[in-house]
């Protein structure tokens, strides 16, 4: 796809890889729009990036069905079509299961799983209309294996794979030219996941971002980073007994302990 002259919308795009992708929208031309529940990061990407071409932030409340529709609206009055939407925007708590509260449970399935659903219901007929678009949903290697402490956010990231490919595949049978690229990272080092140890290499958040942007340019369908991760994930769940693949994710790879230091972001 040719990002020159298009107008692209990101998720949670005033910091971490969403800020990275915003300002490498713009050196190839296009046009920005942010969406952040963050007005002061807002303020400071765009001011950060304001000379590279056009850029414009919108303050909204992703877990907010009302909120996603009113703005929404206003985008589309104020800079008319979304060619390329990215739902980038995510949270996590980093507890076992039985820690959550019902706010921790409904807030990241309301972020990580409902919200770009309700995005990309705003801007699709558009895109069906012209026949033409590009949809980018960030979900997480966690939303293809199992892990101790992140049982939600694997949940709400499994979610949103299954709709993500599926609305690939609608589009196929109704023969739209409305690309839709799947993107499932390993942990990224923005302070996200502070405090997770890994034996697999955390990812760098300036090659992070540029994959996804490449990847949404070759339209491709489903990307993980690192590329092997989605290999060695199927294959062993599809030939490995349970046991046998929980024994090599938690005690080889130690994937099982990653978050027993899990801190997070500082608020």
């Amino acid at each position: 796809m040719q990002l020159k002259d298009t107008t692209v919308l990101i998720t949670g795009g005033a910091s971490g890889i969403g800020k990275i992708m915003a300002r490498l929208m713009l050196e190839r031309q296009a046009k920005v729009i942010l969406w952040d529940i963050n007005q002061e990061s807002i303020d400071a990407t765009i001011s950060d990036f304001s000379n590279l071409g056009t850029i414009v932030g919108y303050n909204v409340d992703v877990s907010n069905g009302e909120q996603i529709k009113a703005t929404a609206n206003r985008v589309k009055q104020e800079h008319g079509m979304v060619d390329v939407l990215i739902n980038n925007a995510g949270i996590i708590v980093g507890k076992y299961f039985h820690e959550h509260s019902t706010s921790d449970i409904l807030k990241t399935m309301d972020i990580n799983a409902n919200a770009p659903m309700l995005i990309t219901a705003e801007f699709l007929q558009d895109m069906i209309h012209k026949n033409s678009g590009h949809i980018c949903n960030i979900a997480s290697s966690g939303g293809l294996i199992s892990n101790p402490k992140m049982s939600v956010y694997a949940a709400s990231k499994w979610s949103l794979i299954g709709w993500s490919d599926s609305l690939r595949l609608e589009m196929q049978q109704l023969e739209k030219k409305v690309n839709v690229t799947t993107i499932m990272p390993y942990y990224i080092n923005t302070g996200m996941f502070d405090g997770v140890r890994s034996k697999i290499p955390i990812l760098d958040p300036e090659a992070a971002a540029l994959t996804i942007v490449k990847a949404i340019e070759k339209n491709k369908v489903m990307v993980t980073l690192p590329g092997y991760v989605y290999r060695f994930t199927r294959l062993g769940q599809a030939i490995m007994p349970i046991k046998v693949f929980d024994w090599f994710a938690g005690s080889v790879l130690g994937i099982y302990k990653t978050m027993e230091h899990f801190t997070g972001r500082k608020k």
